[in-house]
């Protein structure tokens, strides 16, 4: 190896390390941001799904120490569906589509996920990009929600979106009956622990 070409790998290789590094630091700062909003908005008796009795003891939700391993970018492949009515934990039955799925490897594993988009939600002003992401995960029943969790998407401007299980999410029904919430379809079973999110207490 000639010294211009060892420089130049040692250049490669710092500046792959200082991208990933201010990649991790972002994933870090904006989740930071996420629980700081979401506590107040569970604190928040005009936006809290908590019922009157939680609330007054409510001080912040329990999540996992915040982890960068489970801040992925992936590549997003588009699926054209027909629309479907998705199972819920009441007799509603709201339609979705299949929008696309992912494919990634987590901690060693390969997974895949698909990622829905509600057809009446779609048509509201602020939600016509809003996607749906319900999974279940080994941790379900133990340290998270028996139900699954969820996670808010937007569609991606490109190839490529961010899966950041750092920003799971119980739905409201586990904190409130009244709510009627998602079930995560079976093809989202994911066979691993998702350690990153919110815990169930």
């Amino acid at each position: 190896m000639t010294r211009l070409t060892f420089l130049l790998f040692v250049f490669m290789i710092s500046t792959f390390g200082l991208q990933a590094q201010s990649w991790g630091e972002d994933c870090i700062t904006e989740n930071e941001r996420y629980r700081h909003a979401l506590n107040e908005e569970f604190a928040n008796p005009d936006e809290s799904p908590l019922t009157a009795d939680s609330l007054k003891t409510f001080k912040a939700l329990p999540f996992y120490p915040i982890d960068t391993n489970f801040c992925i970018v992936t590549r997003f492949e588009p699926i054209i569906s027909e629309p479907f009515e998705m199972a819920t934990t009441t007799t509603r039955k709201p339609l979705y589509k299949v929008f696309g799925k992912v494919t990634f490897v987590l901690l060693g594993d390969t997974l895949t996920l698909h990622i829905y988009q509600n057809q009446n939600l779609m048509t509201r002003e602020g939600y016509e990009n809003y996607l749906f992401l319900p999974f279940t995960d080994l941790t379900n029943g133990e340290e998270t929600y028996p139900g699954g969790r969820y996670i808010d998407l937007r569609i991606p401007l490109g190839e490529m979106i961010t899966i950041d299980f750092n920003k799971a999410y119980n739905p409201y029904c586990a904190y409130n009956y009244k709510y009627s919430c998602p079930i995560p379809p079976a093809e989202n079973a994911l066979p691993v622990r998702i350690t990153a999110g919110v815990k169930y207490p």
